[in-house]
């Protein structure tokens, strides 16, 4: 491919509205073009990056008797309502209604569909395992959308489902997925991690997530010091150290007395009062408000040192979705004072608390009176009534490791993929069922595995590159020898450009063909921008002194060459690559 008859732009300057390096490398590249917020146009080279991976994707399930199908992205709110979820995804889901009034959503997502679909054919235990899979559009209404494909509204992606008999054979299903993943990623040509993870919305009691690690990335990972343990950090297990079990902020008894009520005025953060009591944050307790999906409020202890996690409340509640932290007013509304001054005595709602406050004993809250804390308060004693002891803290770095020895280190991750068990929660609210061996109806146990597609690419982007542009991995280059053309004009260099062509392509390589009457400091910015595998600094000059350049993308090494073996050693240096 020559850029001269190719559709590409490249831009000098980053886009003021791209945050993170891989959104300005793929804006500056030509890559994607934004049309709305959170909604892009790819274009020829984003789009060939993309269909390599896809053929990756394909690949890997087809060999583990995974079929495609094409589901429809328009969804009618019939099939959402049977499971529920119409009312539960809301306003990420976008509903609208067609000139008759029947009402529709825009493909979030395929359970409902893909179990209406199987639920029509399959009749007996004969029918069963299969895996179904498709690429396919997606959209999900983001309240921010943000950093190009890694947060957009509209996005590709790849989504599996899998039925079986029963539970041992779903697991058995799940494996297989799970190591198709494991082969997809590692193709990719990318550093990932699999951690657990939260089911969310879907569903099923079991999930993990496939992560590409890099700095920028949304989510926290948390991983144990031999790797052997890998959590996202909404459910990683927060172990308490040895320690903390002693916790106090007075060592006065639990019997007798009751809490003392001091004047803290001005004292609204947790730092504000361990500045003025001398106590440590780690020793006070901070009181929290939440509104569940019922509307109900409820109260969350914690230290002072530790972070909500709202995933593990929800969990803890058995919510579809994490609970709303009340707004300054509703706390005043609610407890008869602003946040800062709030505690748990004297409430009429649920009393939450993480598993750290409960070993504590004669600790600090507010006296739900602006500007007055209390000291000495115990549960133990029964200053107030614990509705449940849960783990409810975020865990951090340098946490014990929850299953085995060492410490938790941190790393930031960009999801591209998740894994599901989902059990039966789709086929039984939607009776999708067959006839078991024993003559009983049942319902069919499945699995949902999916992978960000454009969201993977970019997420590469951002693991690969450099202050001068994009280093692509050679598995999903849009091309693999970038040709910089330094006197297009020139016979010979015309000739020796068309050799190199014809043998790479016929070897199964892509070139493309820098003959644009640009200066070479142009092209080669414009290359080292581009960022495929391998260049080729090919003039006038060089073949007068019968050598030709070849440099590599990812650490700028120069090799020369004669020209007559310059298509030996691009074969041999891509064969390295892969």
């Amino acid at each position: 491919m020559k850029w001269s008859k190719s559709y590409l732009f490249t831009l000098r300057e980053a886009p003021a509205d791209a945050e993170i390096p891989s959104h300005v490398l793929m804006m500056r590249a030509g890559m994607i073009r934004k049309v709305a917020a959170g909604i892009y146009t790819y274009g020829p080279l984003a789009l060939k990056a993309i269909r390599r991976f896809e053929q990756i994707v394909r690949e890997e399930l087809n060999k583990r008797g995974c079929q495609e199908l094409l589901m429809p992205m328009v969804q009618p709110k019939e099939l959402w309502e049977e499971t529920g979820r119409w009312q539960e995804m809301g306003e990420g889901l976008q509903k609208f209604k067609n000139r008759n009034g029947h009402e529709f959503c825009l493909g979030a997502t395929h359970e409902e569909v893909i179990t209406d679909f199987v639920r029509k054919d399959v009749k007996s235990y004969r029918d069963l395992p299969f895996n179904l899979y498709q690429i396919q559009t997606k959209y999900r209404d983001e309240i921010r959308p943000r950093f190009g494909l890694m947060r957009g509204r509209e996005f590709l992606m790849k989504d599996a489902y899998s039925f079986d008999r029963d539970q041992e054979g779903a697991e058995g299903s799940y494996q297989l997925m799970r190591e198709a993943y494991q082969a997809i990623f590692t193709r990719l040509g990318a550093r990932f991690v699999v951690v657990a993870a939260d089911s969310g919305n879907i569903g099923g009691n079991r999930s993990e997530e496939f992560h590409i690690l890099a700095d920028s990335g949304e989510d926290q990972l948390l991983v144990s010091e031999d790797g052997l343990f890998a959590a996202n950090v909404e459910v990683c297990p927060a172990l308490l150290k040895e320690e903390s079990g002693t916790a106090s902020s007075d060592k006065a008894s639990v019997q007798g007395g009751a809490p003392e009520e001091f004047a803290t005025p001005g004292l609204k953060t947790i730092a504000d009062l361990a500045k003025s009591t001398g106590i440590g944050p780690e020793q006070l307790v901070k009181t929290m408000f939440f509104m569940t999906e019922a509307q109900e409020p409820i109260c969350v202890l914690l230290r002072g040192s530790d972070e909500a996690n709202p995933v593990k409340i929800k969990n803890a509640l058995r919510l579809a979705n994490p609970p709303r932290l009340l707004v300054d007013q509703e706390v005043k509304d609610l407890t008869g004072a602003w946040p800062g001054s709030c505690g748990p005595l004297g409430l009429k709602i649920p009393i939450y608390v993480d598993q750290a406050v409960e070993r504590m004993d004669n600790y600090i809250v507010g006296a739900n009176r602006d500007g007055f804390h209390l000291k000495g308060v115990s549960h133990r004693r029964g200053d107030f009534k614990l509705t449940q002891v849960a783990d409810l803290r975020m865990a951090q770095e340098g946490d014990p490791n929850p299953q085995g020895q060492g410490q938790l280190k941190a790393y930031r991750g960009i999801e591209v993929g998740h894994i599901f068990y989902l059990g039966t929660k789709y086929s039984q609210a939607m009776e999708a069922q067959f006839l078991g061996e024993d003559g009983q109806l049942k319902p069919i146990e499945m699995g949902c595995y999916g992978i960000g597609i454009g969201r993977s690419i970019q997420a590469v982007i951002e693991q690969n590159h450099d202050k001068d542009g994009i280093i692509w991995p050679p598995s999903v280059a849009p091309f693999h020898v970038h040709i910089c053309m330094l006197d297009p004009d020139e016979p010979a260099v015309q000739s020796l450009v068309e050799e190199v062509e014809v043998a790479l392509t016929a070897d199964g390589y892509e070139v493309f063909i820098d003959d644009r009457a640009e200066r070479p400091g142009v092209k080669f910015k414009d290359a080292d921008l581009l960022g495929f595998p391998l260049r080729i600094n090919l003039g006038s000059r060089g073949l007068q002194q019968a050598e030709v350049e070849i440099v590599e993308r990812r650490n700028k090494s120069i090799i020369k060459v004669s020209p007559k073996s310059l298509v030996g050693a691009l074969l041999e240096k891509l064969k390295e690559l892969q």
